[in-house]
């Protein structure tokens, strides 16, 4: 998809409001257009288009108490897993129906935590690509996603759906600097995205090392010494305009052993440095009488 000014025209804007995908418009829904209905919580399984890893448990508490005191509030966005027809929910009011997430995974896990046997949900038939779309724009505009988790979710909606940085920025309520810049975190080695993801680095850390020679060694060191951003800048940009030592080759063992059994025959320290077909001999003496005796053995 080009993402284009035509295919911009024929495809619904990007991020419309959740509050439409709960009935305004569109295909029809069960008991009418936007009506909640009740399922077993049992009958719902998560969706494999859901972008985020992490769970805070944290967070996960405080809404299963809410929970518990509350209910739920709104309810969750799911499709039919059997097939359907005519673009109409088929046989979804059966006991044994089964449905797949679309929106509102946090509430589904605490509600399964409060204790629920059965939880309100909206029923739509989205087909894959409008599944992985709305689940990518409602959890952007949560801004509760990992900044990895983040930079994925950009990548896949501008790579999947034709969208420009422009785009998804606007949608999602951040600068076009902003969304460039996160995702360059998607350059970083594997091992620094690993400290990203578990939160030893901040996304201010993993873009100053971006710009590092050796990002995951330096990325070690901040870690260790417990540098903040500004610092870790510091350190690249010195690390950067010192030149890596040069590496020297490995030497080769015939030379070693000539240089030892050398050493032992003059009583001094010998240092062979072949160069093409010639090279240098170098000897080392300790004290004028060594010097004296090579002399002598040189003239001899």
């Amino acid at each position: 998809m080009s993402g284009g000014v035509g295919d911009r025209a024929k495809r619904p804007q990007l991020g419309r409001g959740l509050s439409e995908l709960f009935g305004e418009g569109g295909a029809r829904v069960l008991a009418g257009p936007g009506a909640p209905r009740t399922v077993p919580i049992e009958a719902i399984r998560p969706s494999p288009f859901q972008p985020r890893r992490r769970f805070a448990e944290a967070e996960l508490d405080g809404l299963v108490q809410s929970i518990r005191e509350k209910g739920i509030v709104q309810p969750l966005l799911v499709r039919p897993v059997d097939d359907l027809v005519d673009n109409v929910v088929a046989d979804s009011g059966d006991p044994g129906a089964e449905f797949e997430l679309v929106a509102g995974e946090r509430r589904w896990r605490a509600a399964q935590r409060a204790g629920l046997h059965e939880v309100p949900v909206v029923i739509r038939p989205f087909g894959d690509s409008e599944v992985l779309e709305i689940a990518l724009v409602e959890n952007l505009q949560r801004e509760d996603l990992t900044p990895l988790e983040e930079a994925e979710a950009y990548s896949r909606l501008m790579r999947e759906f034709g969208h420009s940085q422009g785009d998804v920025a606007e949608t999602i309520g951040k600068s076009r600097s902003h969304v460039a810049n996160t995702l360059r975190l998607l350059a970083l080695p594997p091992a620094v995205k690993r400290q990203l993801d578990e939160g030893a680095l901040s996304a201010g850390h993993a873009r100053a090392l971006l710009a590092a020679p050796d990002p995951a060694a330096l990325a070690g060191e901040v870690v260790r010494r417990g540098l903040n951003v500004r610092a870790t800048e510091l350190l690249v940009r010195r690390r950067a305009a010192t030149p890596e030592p040069r590496q020297r080759k490995p030497r080769d063992h015939d030379t070693v052993a000539l240089e030892r059994d050398l050493g032992a025959s003059l009583g001094l320290r010998v240092a062979l440095s072949p160069k093409g077909r010639g090279g240098a001999l170098t000897l080392h003496y300790a004290s004028l009488d060594q010097l004296d005796r090579v002399l002598k053995l040189l003239r001899g």
